[in-house]
């Protein structure tokens, strides 16, 4: 979330709770989570400078353009390498693309000097393809990314990816060729099977079970994209090397007891202990033998298991178990493929086989299910076979940050945000196994999300003595809720503000959220920007990769909305889009299809403030534009601002709830712009004839999303502007933006 007013910046961007983190002097920039040290303003580069020649770094040196060659994509290297595609002209057509930017760039800005040009209507936004590689982990990366303390903008370094150089984690290494072939190759057959049920392969062959309950229900409906939703809890458990002894189905090998039981029907059984629930093709068994052989051959986990299984056969032994060992030897920031032995150890007879830190030892049978740390170096592994074939070790606390020039900070270790965050770039010559694995790619995702949100919830329950600060009002708390028995008030574990979506956290920014309107007064606009997952940006960067889709990389999708978003925010903060603008209030939310969206509550200046039916017809309008006059808008109001159809004709439209639309359309129609009783505009729609073909039904001005001309243009994305100054329904405003 993002606050900004008179002297004061509050930045911070969470999930689903949107929660201001931080509180810097308007002379310097609050760099959010990354907690670095401000930059002066006269420092801060503005997306609009830049906002369509992301790829180009120039300097005033006779009018001509310069590469920053150290830091800027090699073009040549992007054509040889595996993840581009293109025609052999692609240099020429790009060195006139440039030509013409440049040629562009110099005539407005001298319109600009001259006082002839503010910015040009029919601007459309577009940053273009990601032309930068990180200088010290060869990260792709655009330009607007860049680190905001960076000054030299011709090399621009990157926090998003490695941390500047101080993150430095060992390469994955080049898959096996069978599970190469299955993941990039385009024809149908195996890879389409594998592509397509790929979380039901991982499933068969994973070592461990995840706990959490996977949301079935939101991918029944036809035609849209695909979601991996997870509710509760998530954690990983393993169970017993062996089934127990009985004669139903419920005592079938699951999981790691496949590696060990009834290996000559290992196929047939891990074929069996399918369990996924989603709608999927029949499983191939020949992709299954031969991923089972490619383990078989790589995986040092599976080696381990098949070393206790290897136990097992040469004798009648029963007291046979295995230690999976949770410390490393090795420097995790070099490339060392743990052995068989590092990662496990078998006990044999009597040996007392308790857990020892992060150990796991593995019983034999008859036992319950055990959980595996997510500090433990297989975590990932056991659970994401197919993602990592070779068994590499994961995440673990002993990893250290690298030194850099700005010298050492109060940590000295990786933090697991800073590890998955760096895990899921894209690099130039490096393994996409994780980045081309589709379903997986989206589990492993939410799946490390959830380790991060659990690690951080297990350090605020281990050292609540340093949170006395909090101990008062956790008592009163606890008062107002009616908790007034000491033993049960006394074994309370506080969440103090600075933890995002904590009730403390949401209440204390909501009430900074009121003082900033006690200030500034009532907000005058309501904004709410929605992600377009068509953007040629993010087509741009799925090329890399071919026959990606923005629902294969939710990654990339919001990096650059959040891009997206930080150049409308200057535009209407910086470039008066509005007027003056005092203050802004914003925050970032997920679709349940997982698309994000911005809720922006605008104040303006006393002098901006005209709550008239006729300043508000300039800012906001709800009619169809005039298809002749001015085509750019009214192409722009049929892909992204017409809603439905929906109503009796269509009663499965998402809207449609017992019946009725939801969201109150269609509207009525309406010759003048007014303002009810409650305070809310009633927008002008008039019944001039004009209409939007729209499914194959005619959408007239009543089915108009109110919308800003130009913001629709400029950004091709769903933009809904509401007026807000004269409702009396002001803190609901704020709560909605910190829902």
């Amino acid at each position: 979330m993002q606050i900004k007013f008179n002297s004061f910046y509050f930045q911070g961007i969470t999930n689903d709770h949107a929660i201001p983190t931080t509180i810097k002097e308007q002379e310097s920039i609050s760099l959010g989570p990354n907690k670095q040290k401000p930059m002066k303003k006269k420092q801060i580069v503005h997306a609009n400078q830049s906002n369509k020649r992301a790829r180009l770094v120039w300097r005033k040196q006779n009018g001509d353009i310069e590469f920053a060659s150290s830091t800027t994509v090699d073009e040549q290297a992007l054509e040889e390498s595996n993840f581009a595609r293109g025609s052999t002209n692609t240099d020429l057509t790009r060195r006139k693309e440039i030509s013409r930017l440049n040629r562009a760039n110099r005539k407005l800005q001298l319109m600009k000097k001259r006082g002839k040009c503010q910015s040009s209507p029919s601007e459309v936004s577009n940053f273009g393809k990601p032309t930068c590689l990180c200088p010290f982990c060869n990260a792709i990366m655009w330009h607007q990314e860049r680190s905001k303390n960076n000054t030299n903008i011709s090399r621009p370094t990157f926090g998003l990816c490695c941390k500047e150089g101080k993150v430095k984690l060992p390469p994955l290494k080049k898959p096996p060729a069978y599970l190469q072939q299955l993941l990039m190759s385009d024809e149908k057959g195996e890879s389409s099977n594998y592509r397509d049920n790929i979380r039901n392969y991982n499933s068969i062959f994973a070592f461990t079970s995840m706990a959490g309950q996977v949301d079935y229900e939101i991918n029944k409906r036809g035609g849209a994209p695909y979601v991996f939703r997870l509710n509760g809890q998530n954690y990983h458990q393993i169970g017993t090397l062996l089934p127990k002894d009985s004669g139903d189905n419920s005592c079938r090998p699951k999981f790691a007891q496949l590696y060990i039981y009834d290996t000559e029907n290992e196929v047939k059984n891990r074929m069996q202990a399918s369990t996924s629930k989603e709608k999927k093709t029949q499983l191939d068994e020949g992709i299954v033998s031969r991923l089972l052989e490619m383990l078989d051959e790589n995986n040092e986990l599976v080696k381990s298991f098949r070393m206790a299984r290897d136990r097992y056969q040469e004798s009648d032994l029963e007291n046979v178990r295995l230690r999976l060992i949770g410390k490393r030897s090795n420097d995790g920031r070099q490339y060392n493929l743990p052995t068989a032995s590092e990662i496990a150890a078998l006990i044999i007879g009597e040996e007392t086989g308790e857990n020892v830190g992060r150990d796991i030892i593995v019983e034999n049978k008859d036992k319950q299910l055990q959980r595996i740390s997510e500090l433990h170096p297989s975590f990932m592994s056991m659970q994401y076979p197919l993602l990592f074939p070779y068994g590499e070790d994961g995440f673990r606390p002993e990893i250290k940050l690298e030194k850099t020039k700005g010298g050492e900070g109060k940590r000295n270790h990786v933090t697991m945000m800073q590890y998955y965050a760096y895990r899921i770039q894209q690099r130039l010559n490096q393994s996409v196994v994780l980045q081309t694995s589709g379903k997986l790619f989206l589990q492993f995702i939410v799946d490390a999300a959830t380790c991060i949100e659990q690690w951080r919830l297990n350090w605020y329950r281990m050292y609540q003595g340093i949170l006395r600060t909090e101990l008062y009002s956790g008592l009163q708390d606890a008062i107002d809720n009616g908790d007034t028995r000491t033993d049960q008030v006394g074994k309370r574990i506080i969440l103090p503000s600075s933890y995002n979506g904590s009730p403390r956290n949401k209440q204390q920014y909501y009430q900074d959220a009121m003082a900033i309107c006690r200030w500034a007064g009532y907000p005058d606009l309501f904004i709410t920007f929605t992600c377009n997952p068509k953007w040629p940006e993010i087509q741009t960067m799925l090329d890399f990769i071919p026959g990606q889709k923005p629902e294969d990389r939710p990654d990339i999708v919001n990096r650059v909305f959040l891009i997206k978003l930080n150049e409308l925010i200057e535009d209407i903060y910086k470039n008066k889009r509005f007027g003056k603008a005092i203050a802004i209030v914003y925050t970032i939310e997920f679709q349940k299809r997982g698309l994000p969206h911005a809720h922006i509550l605008l104040f303006l200046d006393l002098g901006d403030k005209d709550p008239s039916p006729q300043n508000i017809d300039q800012i906001i309008s709800a009619e169809v534009p005039d298809k002749d006059a001015d085509p750019e808008g009214y192409m722009a109001v049929e892909n992204f601002m017409m809603h439905g159809p929906c109503g009796q004709p269509h009663y499965k439209s998402p809207c449609m709830i017992n019946g009725k639309c939801s969201k109150h359309f269609p509207k009525m129609f309406c010759e003048e712009t007014s303002i009810d009783e409650e305070g809310f505009p009633i927008y002008r729609r008039r019944n001039d004839g004009r209409i939007v073909e729209k499914n194959g039904v005619h959408l007239d001005s009543r089915y108009i999303v109110p919308y800003n001309r130009d913001l629709i243009v400029k950004y091709q994305a769903h933009i809904n502007g509401e007026w807000c100054n004269k409702s009396r329904s002001i803190k609901y405003a704020f709560k909605y933006t910190q829902k």
